[in-house]
C-alpha cells in the first residue's frame, strides 16, 4: 500500500488486517509504537476487549453476599415488628417461632418427606412438560404449517386456569401422583413451547444454510445449529417452565393430596396455623430459587460448550 499524504495523514502503511480507529486517522499501538490491529466486531479472530461494567459485582460471592442483603434485612425487620407487639402472634408468628414449627416437623419425620415428595412431583412434570414444549415448539417454530394448525388451538388453551384442570385430572385419573404430574406438566409445558417456537421463527437462515452445507439435515440440524443458536431463549423458557412447575404444584396439592408442601399449606390452614404457613412459603421459595439456580450452572455449562 502507498504512503498517504495530506493534512492529518499519517505516513506509513498499515498492517495486513489493522482498522484505523474511528474518529482517527492513527492505526492503534501498542506501549512501543508499534501498530496493531483495532478490534473489529465483525472479525472473528479480533481481540475482544474487556468489559468492566461489571466491576466487583462481577465477582459470584459477592453477588451473592449482595442477594443475601435483603432477605437478611427482611428477617431482622420481621422479628422487630413482632417483637415489638406491633402485630399479633397468631397474625404473625416471629422468624423464631417458624424455626420452631420446622424443628417440630422435622423430629416427627415429615418435613423432609414432605419437601422430597414434592420435590420428586416438580421435577418429574418439569421434565415431561419441557420435553413436550420443546419438541412442539420446535416443529412450530420451524414449520409453516404447523405454526398455523397448532398455534391457534395451543395458544387457546394456554389462556386456561390451573386450577380449571384439577378436577378433569381428578375425574380422568383419580386422586394419585398421576393426576398431579400431569398438572404440572401442563404448567411447564407453555413457557418453553412459547419461547423455542419464537426463537426457531428468527434463527438466521445463513447459519442455517452452512449447517445444511455441512450435511446436517432435521433432527442433527435442530440439536447441532439451530438449538445452540437460541440457547438463551431456551433456558429463559426452562426457567419461566420451571417457576410455573412450582405454581401449579401447589394448585395440585391444594385440592387433592394428603402430602407435600401444598398439603402442608391448606392443613396448616385449616388450622390456624400461621407458622406452619408461612414455613411451607419459605421453604417454597428456597426450593424454586435453588432449581433455578441449577439451570442457571446448566446454562454456563452449555454456553461454554456451544460458544
Amino acid at each position: 500500500m502507498s504512503d498517504v499524504t495530506g493534512p492529518g495523514a499519517v505516513t506509513g502503511s498499515l498492517p495486513v488486517g489493522a482498522v484505523p480507529v474511528a474518529g482517527t486517522n492513527a492505526p492503534v499501538t501498542d506501549a512501543d509504537g508499534r501498530p496493531q490491529p483495532a478490534y473489529n466486531p465483525h472479525d472473528q479472530g479480533a481481540p475482544r476487549p474487556t468489559d468492566r461494567r461489571g466491576g466487583v459485582l462481577s465477582r459470584p460471592w459477592v453477588r451473592a453476599l449482595v442477594g443475601l442483603a435483603l432477605p437478611v434485612v427482611i428477617v431482622v425487620v420481621w422479628q422487630a415488628v413482632t417483637s415489638s407487639g406491633l402485630v399479633k402472634p397468631y397474625q404473625l408468628p416471629s422468624p423464631v417461632s417458624v424455626w420452631d414449627a420446622a424443628v417440630d416437623l422435622a423430629h416427627r419425620g415429615l418435613l423432609w418427606q414432605y419437601v422430597g415428595i414434592s420435590t420428586q412431583r416438580v421435577i418429574i412434570g418439569f421434565l415431561i412438560g419441557g420435553a413436550l414444549g420443546l419438541v412442539v415448539g420446535a416443529v412450530v417454530g420451524l414449520s409453516r404449517f404447523a405454526d398455523a394448525l397448532l398455534a391457534p388451538t395451543v395458544g387457546a388453551i394456554r389462556a386456561v386456569p390451573s386450577l380449571a384442570w384439577v378436577p378433569l385430572l381428578i375425574l380422568w385419573m383419580k386422586i394419585g401422583e398421576s393426576s398431579k404430574i400431569t398438572l404440572i406438566a401442563i404448567g411447564a409445558f407453555f413457557p418453553v413451547y412459547t419461547t423455542v417456537a419464537a426463537a426457531l421463527r428468527h434463527v438466521d437462515r445463513h447459519l442455517v444454510e452452512v449447517g445444511r452445507a455441512y450435511g446436517l439435515r432435521g433432527p442433527l440440524l435442530l440439536a447441532r445449529v439451530q438449538l445452540p443458536a437460541v440457547l438463551p431463549s431456551v433456558v429463559a423458557g426452562l426457567r419461566l417452565a420451571l417457576a410455573q412447575a412450582w405454581l401449579f404444584l401447589v394448585a395440585a396439592e391444594l385440592i387433592a393430596s394428603s402430602m407435600g408442601l401444598g398439603f402442608l399449606l391448606m392443613d396448616s390452614g385449616n388450622n390456624g396455623r400461621v407458622d406452619r404457613i408461612l414455613l411451607a412459603i419459605v421453604l417454597l421459595a428456597l426450593l424454586g430459587k435453588l432449581t433455578d439456580t441449577l439451570i442457571g450452572l446448566a446454562e454456563r455449562y452449555l454456553l461454554k460448550r456451544w460458544s
